[in-house]
């Protein structure tokens, strides 16, 4: 499957790999907090974004990955958001670990800005997770994104971790619909005609995902592990179990 995928892709030969088998525990001082703060207004977080795209890695090879993550995010009425971060093994899904953590919302809801809103919670979530997965799949977009900084691409490059965003509509970019059977995708292109993701089919005759790179991973790495995280639902199941924590 991920050859024919590549080969649809029509990827460049000789993309340099990022080998990973399982990254090495992160530690809260690991966090690349210097690179800009949280307490910003919209019109500085627009600027942070566009700053930080630059440091996006869309190339990475994911060998053969044994721990998926998956992080979902819910609001309370009080203004608290709960972030959830699971962890599954790959390619059983079977869950071995969660964690959750809640925080005060400080910023707005803002199209596009979702990670100044999300972020610190998501974060402080995922680095509670006792297992630490080869890579992590968002609700959200990668860098299918306005300014190729979706919450995917944003956390991954926080956190330096291989992630794919995986968002149920999409927010950018223009596609066609892919053919209907599982699997079929079709490219999702920014105004220049780059490819920035894809429509992916995760079930036949069903509405599509929209996947794209978030940090350290080929795009076709990221179709085949959201492919296979899809045994029976439209949604992969880490995103699904994350999503059903309370």
């Amino acid at each position: 499957m991920l050859g024919q995928i590549e080969k649809r892709l029509a990827l460049r030969a000789g993309e340099s790999s990022y080998a990973t088998s399982t990254f090495k525990k992160i530690l809260p001082s690991m966090v690349r907090e210097d690179l800009h703060p949280w307490n910003v207004s919209p019109r500085e977080a627009f600027v942070i974004q566009h700053e930080l795209r630059k440091r996006v890695i869309r190339k990475g090879r994911i060998g053969s990955p044994r721990l998926v993550g998956g992080v979902d995010a819910s609001y309370l009425e009080d203004g608290t958001i709960v972030a959830k971060a699971i962890v599954v093994s790959f390619p059983e899904l079977e869950l071995l670990d969660v964690e959750k953590s809640r925080l005060k919302v400080k910023f707005p809801y803002i199209p596009g800005l979702l990670t100044f809103r999300e972020g610190p919670a998501i974060i402080e979530a995922v680095l509670s997770l006792t297992r630490s997965p080869d890579v992590v799949i968002f609700d959200g977009h990668g860098v299918a994104h306005p300014r190729s900084m979706g919450i995917a691409s944003h956390v991954g490059v926080l956190l330096d971790i291989p992630t794919i965003g995986c968002a149920k509509k999409n927010l950018f970019g223009m596609y066609a619909p892919p053919a209907r059977e599982k699997g079929a995708f079709s490219e999702i292109l920014d105004k220049t005609g780059k490819r920035i993701g894809v429509a992916l089919r995760t079930r036949s005759r069903v509405k599509p995902v929209f996947v794209s790179q978030g940090h350290r991973i080929r795009l076709a790495d990221a179709i085949n592990i959201v492919l296979a995280c899809c045994p029976r639902y439209r949604i992969p199941e880490p995103l699904r179990l994350a999503h059903s924590i309370v």
